[in-house]
This record gives C-alpha cells, sequence and structure tokens, in this order.
C-alpha cells in the first residue's frame, strides 16, 4: 500500500510535471551558470527534480561556474541564465554590462558567518552586530571565492566594525574544503550560505557571528540575494525562454510553499551528506526567505547597491539612481 508520504509526493509531482495537452514544440537548450552548491539555489533545484524546465519548454544544461564568474558567462554568451547575487547584477550594470533580473527566489541575505568556539569564550548573541564583527579582527575566515556575495559579507561586517577590510584574513576555499579546514583548526572560521554554516554550529564548535536570515544587518531588508539574470536581448529575440524560465521558477516556489515535506525529499537526494537535521534547519530557513511569487524589487536591488559600497567593492558615486532597467516582474507574476 502506498503510504501518505508517497502519496502527496505523487501527487505533487503530477500536478507539476503533467504536461499540457496537445503537440510540443522540441524544448530550447539553454545553459544554466551556478556558482556553487548551496540551498541558496533551491528553486533552480526543484525545477530541475520536477521536470519543470521541460514542462515549459525548455532544456536546461547547469554548469557551476565559481564566483563572479558565473554571471560573466552570461555577460559573454556562453550562458544564457544564472541564478546570481544582485550585488553582482548592479555592479555588472553600473560598469556598462547590460544583464536583466526576471525573478528573485530570496528576498534576504541568506549568508552566515561562523567563528571558532573557543576564539569567542564569551560570546554573545543578542550583542549589537558592530560588536559581534569585530570578533573577526585579526582572524582567517574562509569564502567561496573573492568580490562574490559571500566574500562582501565580511568586507561589509568589518566596515560596520569600524575595521580596515584587511583587518580580516581571507582563504578562498569550497564548502567541502572549508568545513575540513575549520575542523583541522587551518582557518578560524567560514562564511557560506547555507546550509554550510549551520553544522559547526549545531556541533556545538562554532558561534554564529552574524546570520542573513536573521536580518544582520537590519538595514538591508528586504535585499535580493539571489536573482536569476538574463541578457536582456533574449527576452527581446526569444521571450518564450524568459517566459519558460521565469514560469519554472514561480511553479518552483508553488511547490516548496505547499509541499515543503516532499520539496525537503528531493533536496535530500542533491545534499546525501548532510545530516538531515542538518539539512531541514537550513531548509526551514530558506524556505521562509523565498518571497511568493519570487518578484525582483527596486527596494532589495537598492539595498544590493548598498552593500556593494560598504564592501568596497563599488565606489559610492556608481550607486544607480534608477533600477527600472534592470528588472521586470513580468515573467513570474
Amino acid at each position: 500500500m502506498m503510504t501518505r508520504r508517497r502519496a502527496g509526493l505523487a501527487l505533487g509531482l503530477a500536478l507539476f510535471v503533467a504536461a499540457p495537452a496537445g503537440a510540443q514544440q522540441k524544448p530550447a537548450d539553454i545553459t544554466m551558470a551556478v556558482p556553487t552548491v548551496s540551498l541558496t539555489f533551491t528553486l533552480g533545484y526543484l525545477a530541475d527534480d520536477l521536470g519543470l524546465w521541460a514542462k515549459n519548454g525548455l532544456n536546461v544544461k547547469s554548469v557551476q561556474i565559481a564566483g563572479v564568474g558565473a554571471m560573466n558567462a552570461v555577460i559573454a554568451g556562453s550562458a544564457q541564465v544564472t541564478e546570481a547575487s544582485a550585488i553582482t547584477l548592479t555592479r555588472a550594470t553600473a560598469r556598462g554590462q547590460k544583464v536583466l533580473a526576471i525573478a528573485e527566489p530570496l528576498d534576504r541575505l541568506i549568508v552566515e558567518v561562523v567563528l571558532r568556539k573557543d576564539l569567542a569564550p564569551d560570546f554573545d548573541p543578542k550583542a549589537p552586530l558592530e560588536k559581534r564583527a569585530a570578533l573577526l579582527k585579526g582572524r582567517t575566515i574562509a569564502v567561496d571565492s573573492v568580490n562574490s556575495i559571500i566574500h562582501a559579507y565580511v568586507r561589509l561586517l568589518a566596515h560596520r566594525a569600524g575595521m580596515d577590510y584587511d583587518d580580516i584574513r581571507i582563504a578562498p576555499m569550497q564548502p567541502p574544503s572549508m568545513i575540513a579546514a575549520f575542523e583541522a583548526k587551518q582557518i578560524d572560521g567560514f562564511a557560506m550560505s547555507l546550509p554550510w554554516p549551520l553544522e559547526p554550529v549545531l556541533k556545538g564548535e562554532a558561534v554564529t557571528i552574524a546570520s542573513g536570515p536573521a536580518g544582520d544587518p537590519a538595514d538591508m531588508v528586504p535585499f535580493a540575494h539571489n536573482v536569476v539574470v538574463v541578457r536582456p536581448d533574449l527576452c527581446e529575440t526569444r521571450p518564450e525562454i524568459c517566459a519558460g524560465i521565469g514560469k519554472s521558477i514561480a511553479e518552483a516556489d508553488d511547490f516548496l510553499q505547499d509541499h515543503p515535506a516532499e520539496a525537503l525529499a528531493l533536496l535530500q537526494k542533491r545534499f546525501s551528506t548532510l545530516d538531515p537535521k542538518l539539512l531541514s534547519a537550513a531548509f526551514d530557513e530558506v524556505r521562509s526567505v523565498t518571497p511568493r511569487p519570487p518578484v525582483p524589487t527596486a527596494k532589495a536591488l537598492e539595498n544590493a547597491d548598498l552593500y556593494n559600497i560598504q564592501a568596497g567593492l563599488m565606489r559610492p558615486d556608481e550607486k544607480l539612481k534608477s533600477y527600472d532597467a534592470i528588472f521586470t516582474d513580468k515573467y513570474v507574476k
């Protein structure tokens, strides 16, 4: 007999992957560049696993290109779409590169910075952000890549604590290497998107210096941590592709919100080496900051601009005067 959980999953899948009646055109081949492996890209993962790309007329090939390289691939034309941070989007726009956000899967930072517990014996998690960030001075903190949204978060914390950016030593590495280096005490802490920072905290080995999902910094909510980005000419010449991407992301969002247990089960297959309790805790945080519908907003993009400036990745005079030309909400409404 089919269990209730299996029945629910089967029903959810049937709702979302049932193909419309009638003849179908050949799916459009597109390449999606993804910067790293994390729950930041939950909606993209669900679109893959639920067959939503194909349902909406697309044959999507995902390739991992670290950090800002994913956005550069779209700008160069070697990829048609990326899930990237809005800080990369606004930075590219300020420098004359034309890109367009067509969805906003996350409207809050989901980066966290953790530090070895033995280096913060009197840590107060309720202390002001500036005081917590000051504990990073002189420490070696791992990030995914230089000038990424993860690296920028560490730089922003240095700024908020009144430090020079160089007061925190940076060690670029990918998440699995971060965990190993942390356990070997080769680094003092690391910054990364979920679920990775939760692991040492749940083990009692680290404290959370700053947490985007918890609202650090509070004056940058909402924040477009993740946007689905294409070149504007793609939507002009092949609007059906942009429509298919937007519809797939919106339907994945609906599935995430309406069928959380089934969505978590799908993600568990992708993150099979993670402790289920860790993944579940991270999943709940990501789901809570996933807007429905995943519509880009000017305020979330403006906060990304301010984040860039405070992290020292843009000059104040490079801040965009308007955000209207770099996003559209018509594909995810």
